[in-house]
């Protein structure tokens, strides 16, 4: 909302805009670590350590180091400019939390399905769920230490990604490489998806 200048020649103060974007994919595929890299303020983590109660309810092959998980959601904030800023809320990756994900969706302007390659399988529920509800995503394809390098054109037939969807190879733990996958989203979203969606 624009308010009115009260004294002769100040200037309205400019409305202030915040920009909802979703981290999302698989469990321990690094949407809790991106949102750390990139975040100016200190995030908000709802990280519980995991428990016996969810062995045999929770796949962690692939990921079996892992001690944690989000509950609920992981925030930052990244301020583009004065009155303009990305609020980025990461979603939990296991099933038994899908039910977080239409509330956090709300009002969104997209979402970066982060993909690893060495379990390809789990991103396919977050390209399904933004798919379903035209909401535009773009594949960040973290590139994990010791993990094979695929082309993204193969990520693509693999994902069954239309053309028009922009794949991003990244590093979530590097500041820059975020940015990137951030940037590329945001564009997509504001040009690109609106002429895109089939």
């Amino acid at each position: 909302m624009d308010y009115a200048a009260y004294e002769p020649g100040a200037t309205a103060v400019t409305s202030a805009l915040a920009i909802k974007i979703l981290i999302a994919g698989g469990f321990g595929v690094g949407k809790t670590t991106m949102v750390g890299t990139i975040s100016e303020i200190r995030p908000l983590h709802t990280e519980e350590l995991l428990s016996e109660r969810g062995v045999g309810v929770d796949d962690v092959s692939g990921v079996e180091s892992k001690s944690t998980t989000t509950v609920a959601l992981d925030f930052g904030r990244i301020t583009i400019r004065e009155g303009l800023w990305l609020y980025l809320f990461g979603t939990p990756g296991q099933d038994r939390f899908w039910f977080m994900w239409d509330e956090l969706a709300l009002g969104a302007l997209g979402a970066v399905v982060l993909a690893d390659t060495r379990r390809l399988q789990d991103s396919f529920p977050a390209v399904d769920y933004f798919e379903q509800r035209g909401i535009p995503f773009v594949v960040g394809v973290n590139c994990f230490d010791g993990a094979r390098r695929h082309d993204p054109a193969k990520v693509r037939r693999a994902l069954g990604l239309h053309a028009h969807v922009p794949i991003v190879l990244c590093d979530v733990r590097d500041r820059a490489s975020v940015r990137d996958v951030l940037t590329t989203l945001v564009t997509y979203a504001v040009e690109g998806a609106g002429h895109a969606m089939p």
